[in-house]
């Protein structure tokens, strides 16, 4: 739970913020973070971590940047993501969501996360 002097912190924080993705530098992340996290991204509503993963994927986590008390605000949409794809240099990329069995689902947070193969995608619904 936050306090509402945080909230407005947060608030006040993410008004700084430019309304487009800025590159976070190293040097300006928190203390901890996971071992694969290799990029950080910002904007006034959105977070945006790129991660490593296993042959060769990676992977994108977005969050929204407002807390409503209880937990992060949801409801991103694909328009969203696909613009926050584009604004961390991984337009020109496949990516694709998975919604895994229900044995393996980790719902810590309202994040979406979109992996990016190693190559283009064959399966895929495009334009001829």
């Amino acid at each position: 739970m936050t306090s509402r002097i945080q909230r407005r912190l947060l608030e006040k924080e993410n008004a700084r913020q430019p309304s487009a993705l800025v590159k976070v530098h190293r040097h300006e992340w928190p203390g901890f973070q996971p071992p694969t996290i290799i990029e950080v991204w910002r904007a006034r509503s959105f977070l945006v971590q790129i991660h490593t993963e296993t042959e060769g994927y990676e992977r994108m986590s977005v969050s929204r940047t407002t807390y409503n008390g209880d937990s992060w605000v949801d409801q991103l949409t694909w328009d969203e993501l696909m613009q926050l794809k584009r604004e961390c240099g991984r337009g020109d990329r496949d990516a694709f969501e998975v919604y895994p069995a229900d044995r393996d689902i980790v719902n810590v947070a309202n994040m979406r996360h979109l992996f990016f193969p190693p190559g283009r995608q064959t399966f895929k619904w495009c334009r001829p």
